[in-house]
């Protein structure tokens, strides 16, 4: 595949730029299996809608198309499940999850490693992305199979990071 030179010009990043390496939604590495692609996510309802609202010149335009985004304010009634299960981005950069090439964090990573951008950054957030496991377990563990009412804030947040936990 030929490298394809992405510029971004948002409200977190101005001429920064990335190349697409690998053909869109494929070339993972091993072991890294998201559940739900990017615009599933969007669809389903993550980060109270207020995720990406900026940053529609970047990706697909049918990502967008049924996306449930709030430009104002983050809206947990956008969630999949209705309940808040994200944390303010100060938090996460208190904590060092934010790295400079990917301001808004692990969304904003998967989404670009699925367009085919890979990084230096893959391995560390791939290791994030498998930590999440503790919670299906958790979840299997304590729930009925579906219970779609058990647990909600850990169902929504495995829905942030692309795990089906409407399947589990």
């Amino acid at each position: 595949m030929k490298s394809i030179r992405i510029v971004v010009n948002d409200r977190m990043q101005r001429g920064f730029v990335y190349y697409r390496t690998e053909p869109i939604g494929r070339a993972f590495d091993e072991g890294f299996e998201p559940e739900l692609t990017p615009a599933e996510m969007l669809r389903l309802g993550v980060f109270g809608g207020r995720y990406m609202t900026d940053c529609r010149e970047e990706f697909p335009r049918s990502w967008f198309t049924h996306a449930k985004l709030c430009t104002e304010r983050h809206d947990p009634t956008l969630n999949f499940f209705k309940v808040n299960a994200s944390q303010r981005l100060a938090v996460w950069r208190k904590k060092g999850w934010i790295y400079p090439d990917d301001p808004r964090g692990w969304f904003q990573w998967y989404c670009r490693y699925y367009m085919g951008r890979r990084s230096l950054d893959d391995e560390r957030q791939i290791k994030r992305w498998r930590a999440m496991r503790r919670h299906v377990a958790q979840i299997r563990h304590a729930c009925p199979k579906r219970a779609l009412d058990c647990r909600p804030r850990q169902r929504q947040a495995l829905l942030h990071w692309a795990y089906d936990s409407r399947k589990i």
